[in-house]
């Protein structure tokens, strides 16, 4: 049988950190790509490492062609042909209404949110389609409910690149079918993670919980079983969703 070979971008904390332990657990042989917190990455190995599987960190910013292009080859070297991607990583901004913004942060969250996907996603699947010699797989994007709701007066730019990755996983879905590849989306809501302190607001998600159906905000592991249902035998038939993971947002 085919082991599970996947890469993870953003994988040294958050909702990328629990899905690599969450899949370690159940049997995947991971690449965790992260950006600066190498200590990070390498608990996260660690963990994985424990429960019995195989893991390796990688740095690399995934809007660099180069710099992706070297994190799958790590992948194929180490630990065998790649079979799934977990397209996480993002970047935000401080919070405030667009006209506040810097123009260089706009281009940041772009850059890594919709141009480091679109280079990923293309990159895993000239590894994984059945017409170029792979032997096929499973591309999982982490949007964001913010695609929908807008994000007024927060980080309209950062919802903007998550409607981007939607499309992007219907469009793709659609052209790589036939090539062994399934493409799917999971779009969290609010979620206790360190992004909100690196947008200025340490508290948010607790802050925001009140808008929120369920009451709450989400934890990461919450979202990592549901990357996990997509990357699973049981997905099977599931190509071009979008799975909202919101508490009822």
């Amino acid at each position: 049988m085919r082991r599970n070979v996947t890469v993870i971008t953003g994988g040294s904390r958050g909702i990328g950190a629990a899905t690599a332990r969450l899949l370690g657990a159940e049997g995947h042989h991971l690449v965790v790509g992260y950006r600066r917190d190498r200590d990070a990455a390498d608990r996260v190995v660690a963990d994985v490492v424990a429960a019995g599987g195989r893991a390796v960190a990688c740095a690399v910013d995934i809007a660099d062609e180069d710099a992706v292009d070297r994190l799958f080859e790590v992948a194929s070297e180490r630990l065998g042909p790649v079979t799934g991607l977990v397209n996480n990583a993002a970047i935000t901004s401080r919070l405030g209404p667009l006209a506040d913004s810097d123009t260089s942060d706009l281009r940041s969250v772009v850059e890594v949110g919709v141009i480091g996907y679109l280079l990923c996603a293309r990159r895993a699947v000239r590894a994984m389609s059945t017409s170029r010699g792979g032997g096929g797989g499973v591309i999982v994007n982490v949007s964001s409910a913010a695609a929908t709701l807008g994000s007024p007066g927060e980080y309209v730019h950062y919802a903007a690149s998550k409607a981007a990755v939607d499309a992007m996983t219907v469009g793709l879905a659609k052209e790589v079918a036939a090539e062994g590849i399934r493409v799917n989306a999971v779009a969290p809501g609010t979620v206790h993670t360190e992004i909100h302190a690196s947008s200025g607001d340490p508290d948010r998600a607790t802050r925001v919980a009140t808008r929120i159906p369920l009451g709450r905000a989400g934890q990461p592991e919450e979202i990592a079983h549901a990357i996990s249902w997509f990357l699973s035998p049981g997905a099977t038939y599931a190509s071009g969703a979008v799975l909202r993971v919101a508490g009822g947002n």
